[in-house]
């Protein structure tokens, strides 16, 4: 399946890295990968056509920090991405380092050094961070998983002070934070799935107005004995509810779909609940398909590929990306140079320095779309629900507001299509419920769709 093109990622030593995320770093319309440095420099690599070229300017560099976890969403209503860098320099509890949020102005600017900031540090060891647009208004805010400490959700007031607002969310939960996704999930909004070490997992259902119930437990998916890593959501049958697929450190692996009464079954087959030392999980359609992959990122053993063929979930040859001494620690996907097809970038660190992989898939002659919805703001709308119809069929993507542990993906639904041609519509479902419906629009491009 997978190519080796790391020999296409300039400057490329051996360092500590961890989480990844996708975001346009120089407002130029087109997104590059960001890498959290571990006591080291984060990278920013950007496409030039030819090769990928470090581009992160010194104060997104931060070289003096220990970044693990990334994410970027407008939380200001600028039409550009505020990128939250997670630092973490003890395993739980109060840390000594404070987490960085960077906004552009003339040059980035870390908003947690502005004097009327400083209330709202995160001195708690987090684990992982995530887009989340609560009310639907296009303003997004940074919910970080703590551990050891409250969960936080960071977002700015009508004078531009960040506050935490998770004790008014009903967010403000204390336990072994490890992996986050936010999407519609059991509502029409964007809810949140929350896997924990030392501890249930957490299910919070948005209720509309800006609160969240948390619901795991009562629907089956509180999983009290195992430590979720990287987590993965797609609709694995076909029947228009989203599903989750997470990794258990050291444990069985998960695939839990929802039921039309509400409860979650785990349906995950032997091969892909097989317990590994898990890091990232992802679903996405590798070869255009029109069928989801499910790739697992491990640590110090062997990485693992699951397709569907005839109705269950198989391992399939992963090529190159197998890694069998490969130390990962995040990845990520996206389609920078343009060419249809997914790139996989994989971080490694952690127990060793080693440099970063980037892995692409051979041609092929299977068709595709790919959609960037926008906010009102003209950022990308993360959290948005995108439905592809076809003659054949019907398939939908969340665009990615954090995917699972450290790391965050393009904000773009991919749709491969393999040899179908013809497109009957696309719909975007924005987080505050308002819907776009495109007739028709033709394969094998990307389609910018304005809220």
């Amino acid at each position: 399946m997978f190519i080796d093109r790391s020999h296409l990622l300039l400057n490329n030593p051996e360092r500590l890295h961890y989480g990844v995320c996708v975001t346009d770093m120089d407002g130029d319309g087109e997104f590059e990968w960001l890498i959290a440095g571990f006591g080291d420099a984060n990278r920013a690599y950007k496409w030039t056509g030819q090769h990928y070229d470090d581009i992160a300017p010194l104060a997104l560099a931060d070289k003096r920090r220990q970044a693990i976890g990334l994410a970027a969403c407008d939380i200001d209503g600028d039409g550009r991405e505020e990128i939250y860098i997670l630092n973490t320099d003890t395993f739980g509890g109060a840390k000594r380092f404070a987490d960085r949020l960077f906004a552009f102005g003339d040059d980035w600017v870390d908003l947690y050094s502005l004097p009327h900031n400083q209330a709202a540090l995160n001195l708690t060891a987090g684990r992982s961070v995530v887009a989340l647009d609560r009310t639907g208004n296009g303003l997004y805010g940074f919910f970080v998983a703590n551990y050891g400490g409250p969960m936080r959700l960071y977002e700015l007031d009508d004078d531009g002070i960040l506050l935490d607002v998770a004790p008014q969310a009903g967010l403000n939960m204390v336990t072994g934070g490890r992996g986050l996704v936010a999407l519609p999930i059991v509502s029409d909004r964007m809810d949140i799935f929350a896997g924990n070490e030392q501890g249930p997992n957490f299910l919070f259902r948005n209720e509309g107005d800006g609160t969240f119930s948390e619901i795991a437990s009562k629907v089956g998916i509180g999983d009290p004995f195992e430590h979720v890593r990287g987590i993965a959501v797609l609709d694995t049958n076909g029947d228009g509810r989203f599903d989750l697929v997470y990794g258990n450190w050291e444990g069985p692996h998960r695939m839990f779909v929802q039921s039309s009464d509400g409860i979650w079954d785990d349906i995950a087959p032997p091969a892909m609940a097989n317990p590994s030392r898990i890091r990232t999980v992802i679903a996405a359609d590798f070869d255009n398909d029109g069928y989801e992959e499910l790739f697992f990122n491990n640590i110090g053993e062997p990485n693992r590929l699951f397709a569907q063929r005839n109705g269950d979930w198989v391992p399939i040859d992963m090529g190159d990306a197998e890694e069998e001494d490969g130390l990962g620690t995040g990845a990520a996907i996206a389609d920078l140079d343009g060419d249809g097809r997914l790139e996989l970038l994989i971080a490694h660190g952690e127990s060793s320095p080693q440099p970063l992989s980037l892995y692409h898939t051979p041609k092929n002659s299977n068709h595709y779309l790919r959609v960037l919805p926008l906010t009102r703001y003209g950022a990308p709308a993360r959290g948005a629900l995108v439905t592809l119809k076809t003659a054949s069929r019907t398939q939908q993507r969340a665009i990615d507001a954090g995917s699972g542990y450290l790391c965050q993906m393009e904000p773009v639904a991919h749709f491969g299509m393999g040899q179908e041609t013809v497109i009957e519509s696309v719909t975007v479902r924005w987080p505050s419920g308002h819907v776009r419906q495109v007739d028709h629009p033709a394969p094998d491009q990307l389609l910018r769709i304005a809220y």
